[in-house]
């Protein structure tokens, strides 16, 4: 099957019940179930994408995720919204997003060109990073994007030295703020001991804005901060807004300049399994709109133009990902339930020790559920994809598990890990669906593999 072609699919009706089963909660909201336990995403059911594709697959439901794009459409109508590519870019997702009115925030060259030649607007791209190489700004500046985060002093001048002489390229400042927020140590960047950004405290931000105007190939249009990633409260955003709208009183008084715009990055938590907290964006947008329009007045200032930039909380729960168990597995006590994929397609556990909620689709089962341990095929003990999951107690070698919430740093951080090939990822809508990235292929390993 090419990536252009198309398939049908059986579309499947909600039961009578539907909306009772609260384990749905965290999946996509076209998720529906069949009395004989089969479950559709975008009316295409699972298990004939499990028979079509193979497993382990994602499945990305097109709907979801333009759905989620015009939820922060309304919520921030006089902001600029750009999808972090990083949680998970291809060609379809870049063109969505374009189609939804979204800018794209980007990390890399090779991110920026798959959006370009995609027909993404450069000029609504942000490129980020803590460490640009020489060929992620060359690229930025050749194909003109919107603006560029400057994340460290010594950016400054390499980054003024190769924009061509007669032009200028708007820059923000990545500013900490010194705030602590996020769900796990390693995805906190709003505090002075990671690697990002441009401090407060230590006074690198007012050294680096002072640095900035004086180049004239640059122009400073505003600051920059990311507090870290699955924050579900607002509080840590509206802290922020008054430590950098202080900065921006100061850069007036100090220099006479006033910056029009002010970015406040993304991190909103999605819930990944039923009963967990997200973040209100609805809430979000309100409080923070207010907080901002409060600080600027108490300054003299005029509010500046507002950009968020979400990444997960648009891809997250559209996806979903589909394994096929292997083995069952009872020692030590314990239930080892093991599938086709593992770590190398999902790595999130084994980093952050994120918990999911794996499904058993397919088929009904009347056996009462029991705590397994859901782990993968690779060669690591600590290969594990759900701890203490409940699942039916007969669960054998051969049943289709689908696991929720797996449209975000699922392929984006995928490895080969093993020689195993990359799933592929499948878009559904409205009972079509169609491939949008075919799975990696020992072809794939042998070409690349070029020495002897």
């Amino acid at each position: 099957m090419t990536i252009s072609e198309t398939t049908v699919f059986t579309s499947f009706s909600a039961p009578a019940a539907e909306g009772v089963d609260t384990g749905l909660s965290v999946w996509p909201a076209s998720t529906r179930t069949a009395p004989h336990g089969e479950l559709s995403v975008g009316g295409v059911a699972l298990t004939e994408l499990a028979e079509r594709f193979g497993t382990p697959a994602y499945v990305l439901d097109e709907g979801e995720v333009r759905a989620r794009c015009r939820t922060y459409r309304a919520a921030f109508p006089d902001a600029d919204v750009l999808y972090a590519a990083k949680a998970f870019l291809c060609r379809a997702m870049a063109h969505w997003v374009e189609e939804e009115g979204l800018g794209l925030d980007v990390c890399s060259a090779g991110e920026l060109e798959l959006a370009v030649v995609t027909g993404f607007p450069p000029e609504r791209i942000v490129l980020h990073g803590n460490a640009k190489s020489p060929e992620d700004l060359a690229t930025a500046l050749r194909l003109g994007v919107g603006r560029i985060v400057i994340d460290s002093t010594g950016e400054i001048a390499r980054l003024a030295a190769q924009v061509p002489a007669g032009s200028r390229q708007k820059v923000l400042l990545r500013i900490v703020p010194g705030i602590a927020a996020g769900g796990h140590a390693a995805v906190r960047t709003g505090t002075d001991d990671q690697k990002f950004g441009l401090s407060l405290a230590d006074g690198s931000a007012q050294h680096a804005v002072a640095r900035v105007l004086d180049q004239p190939r640059l122009e400073l249009a505003g600051l920059h901060c990311h507090l870290g990633s699955q924050i579900s409260s607002v509080k840590p955003y509206l802290s922020a807004v008054r430590r950098l709208v202080g900065l921006l009183a100061g850069i007036r008084r100090q220099h006479g300049v006033t910056l029009p715009e002010l970015d406040l990055g993304g991190g909103h938590a999605v819930a990944y399994r039923p009963g967990e907290a997200a973040l209100d964006i609805t809430s979000l947008a309100s409080r923070v709109r207010a907080e901002l329009t409060a600080s600027c007045a108490a300054a003299g200032l005029p509010v500046p133009r507002l950009t968020v930039e979400p990444g997960r909380a648009i891809a997250g729960p559209a996806g979903v990902a589909l394994y096929r168990v292997l083995s069952v597995k009872r020692t030590g006590g314990q239930v080892f339930v093991a599938v086709d994929g593992g770590m190398s397609d999902n790595p999130r556990p084994a980093l952050y020790g994120v918990r999911y909620a794996p499904r058993l689709i397919g088929r009904h089962s009347t056996e009462e559920p029991a705590l397994v341990t859901v782990v993968g095929r690779h060669c690591e003990a600590g290969d594990v994809l759900a701890s203490a999951v409940p699942l039916p107690g007969d669960i054998r070698p051969g049943d289709l598990l689908g696991v929720p919430v797996a449209g975000a740093y699922h392929l984006s951080m995928a490895s080969t890990y093993n020689m195993v090939g990359r799933p592929p990822v499948v878009a559904v809508d409205n009972g079509r669906a169609r491939l949008l990235v075919r799975r990696e292929s020992m072809e794939d390993f042998r070409r690349r593999d070029i020495g002897l």
